[in-house]
């Protein structure tokens, strides 16, 4: 399973605003909980904020991986969000955060949990990519500029084997 098909643009959300890591952490699981019912928002919270208490999921460049595993979670599920005004995430680089990637999984999915952290990562780390999701100006932008990434390299890859 790769990023792209676990992002929905129902669970794309632009200018959220969080005063600090908590409330940001708060704000995003009401919204996420408000696409995917069966998800309860307290618990969700409780299970954002207690991955973050074992070490920042800030990785740096402004951008935060906050994710969590959740015993009756059916699927993999992940939520992109642009912050109105970035927030201290404590991240290794010491910048704030106004990119933040959701990842949920079910409680049983370790390896793909890895998996798609590591994806994650890597494509959080390139420059380009990170400016075309900061010069997005809605949700649907936002989504657009990161689903096109996916379509660019897949069809970069192609070229390059034929």
């Amino acid at each position: 399973m790769h990023v792209k098909n676990i992002l929905d643009p129902s669970r794309t959300f632009w200018g959220v605003r969080g005063k600090s890591k908590k409330r940001t952490l708060e704000h995003i699981a009401h919204y996420i909980s408000k696409e995917v019912p069966s998800l309860d928002p307290i618990e969700l919270f409780d299970n954002l904020l207690s991955r973050e208490k074992l070490g920042s999921t800030g990785i740096g460049y402004g951008i935060a991986i906050p994710h969590c595993r959740i015993s009756h979670c059916g699927q993999t599920l992940g939520s992109l969000i642009y912050l109105q005004n970035p927030v201290d995430f404590d991240a290794i680089d010491g910048n704030l955060v106004d990119l933040i990637f959701v990842l949920i999984v079910p409680k049983e999915a370790t390896q793909k949990h890895l998996d798609l952290l590591g994806e994650l990562a890597t494509l959080f780390n390139d420059e380009p990519f990170r400016q075309r999701l900061r010069a997005s100006k809605n949700p649907e932008q936002l989504y657009q500029a990161f689903i096109d990434d996916f379509i660019e390299n897949a069809q970069d890859n192609a070229s390059a084997s034929g």
